[in-house]
């Protein structure tokens, strides 16, 4: 616990609550209070400031609303990496040339076959008169003909399933904001893994939706707790990531999967799959598109196989929602820019694609291997062609600790905070992604610090009572 205590005089221009919460902003930006800092309980806080209670829980809330701050049932008020600049969205985009290896973001591995498709496609499009005014003109909200059977076309080949209506979007982040907006109505509950992908959990806030954790394990959600809830609360749809839970890589077993099917037809549920994580055909398990197609929409993207720079995904739902999701695009956008989803309809048609895809596959799985072979001891969980390592930090370590120990070493990682759904305790464990670094070699000298920062045990000063 951290002890801290702003020295405020209060006015009357404001609320008390609000000053206080002011002040723990202020104590943020000027490095008194660190990410992972926990707050002082709010009666020590509220003795120190004389004020009651009931003002210190306001001002709690009133930092955590602006993304200070997380309260986690029976653990206290903590400060969130975000508000100390270490948010899973801030892209370090120097990487490995400046010394830094950053695994806190999943991204397709380094190849300079990237670029040269990019570079091709673009070519190809600027040579293009017909091309060239089809983009530059106005198209149908959820993407032309021409490009959707070309991505139909694709992700069949990928050997995902086809649904009634492919829309383009403008990623998966994109995606799940569609899903939200179109099911949902403010102050609706949804459900989620109690870790999910943060990006997930920041659309639900926007849309004043109430977060619902279901417990998870190494066989993904746990279907069971699900219905537990469902009997005092019902959401209106359930989001998960089956194939590979992020951050955990734990794996949604068949079996749950036909109940999670059964679960939503009884209780009248949405269901959002998010397939951003690609894995290859053979790695995946049966899809919810397949096991309730009148209630499941699936979010993809070109950002784990082509780029993430491309913006370019697709939704796949079901014919009865295609005008309130082709209403929501030309609201947003009008339409997704057609001349990005020609660059990648090109890229994917390209000779090159299938050999950069193939050789991503054979890369992350040595890349996988390395980082077991460093950490076999730990239980790590992680996937074989996956891009995600997660990694349970020894007894006594904490995640935000160890992170600011790596990030002190030129290594970034992310901690298990931002994933947690609603206010949910983060356990103690860190997400590498193996798939970020620029090479192999950078990849074990990185592991390699991470390794001796968990071997040295807790260096951190001892500085508060």
């Amino acid at each position: 616990m951290t002890i801290w205590a702003p020295s405020l005089e209060f006015d009357s221009r404001s609320a008390r609550y609000r000053q206080i919460a002011s002040a723990i902003g202020e104590a943020i930006d000027q490095g008194q209070l660190a990410a992972g800092d926990r707050l002082p309980p709010q009666r020590t806080l509220a003795d120190a400031l004389g004020v009651t209670v009931g003002t210190i829980t306001r001002a709690y809330s009133e930092a955590q609303q602006r993304g200070w701050v997380s309260s986690r049932v029976g653990s206290g008020t903590y400060v969130n990496d975000a508000a100390a600049g270490n948010s899973p969205f801030d892209v370090h985009v120097a990487a490995d040339s400046d010394g830094v290896v950053d695994m806190s973001l999943s991204f397709a591995p380094p190849h300079p076959w990237r670029h040269q498709c990019l570079q091709q496609a673009l070519a190809e499009v600027t040579e293009d008169p017909a091309c060239l005014a089809m983009v530059a003109a106005y198209q149908p909200d959820i993407g032309t003909r021409q490009h959707r059977e070309a991505l139909s076309r694709w992700l069949e080949d990928l050997g995902f399933p086809l649904h009634e209506v492919l829309a383009i979007t403008q990623g998966g982040q994109h995606g799940i904001d569609l899903c939200l907006r179109a099911l949902t109505r403010p102050g609706d509950s949804v459900a989620a893994d109690a870790l999910t992908y943060p990006g997930f959990n920041a659309a639900t806030r926007h849309a004043h939706l109430k977060p619902m954790a279901v417990p998870l394990d190494d066989d993904g959600m746990d279907i069971d707790a699900l219905a537990r809830l469902c009997q005092r609360q019902v959401p209106r749809l359930v989001y998960l990531t089956p194939d590979q839970n992020n951050p955990t890589s734990a794996v949604l077993s068949p079996q749950r999967r036909e109940q999670l099917a059964a679960l939503a037809r009884r209780h009248d549920f949405w269901l959002i799959e998010d397939a951003v994580q690609y894995l290859p055909r053979e790695d995946r398990g049966v899809s919810l598109l397949e096991l309730a197609p009148e209630r499941t929409l699936q979010v993809f993207s070109t950002s784990k196989v082509l780029s993430g720079g491309l913006r370019v995904g697709t939704l796949q739902m079901p014919a009865t929602l295609r005008e309130r999701i082709g209403s929501l695009l030309r609201a947003q956008s009008w339409m997704c820019p057609p001349l990005m989803t020609e660059v990648a309809r090109r890229w994917i048609a390209s000779p090159r694609y299938p050999e950069l895809l193939a050789w991503q596959t054979a890369e992350l799985a040595a890349r996988q291997r390395l980082a077991r072979a460093s950490f076999e001891a730990l239980t790590p969980r992680h996937l074989t062609h996956g891009a995600n390592f997660w990694l349970p930090l020894p007894e006594g370590r904490r995640a935000s600790e160890v992170q600011a120990l790596l990030k002190s070493e030129g290594v970034l990682v992310a901690t298990p905070e931002p994933f947690c759904t609603g206010s949910e305790p983060a356990p103690q464990a860190i997400r590498l992604c193996v798939g970020a670094p620029d090479s192999r070699e950078s990849l074990q000298q990185a592991l390699a610090t991470v390794r001796r920062v968990l071997e040295q045990g807790d260096t951190s000063p001892w500085a508060t009572l």
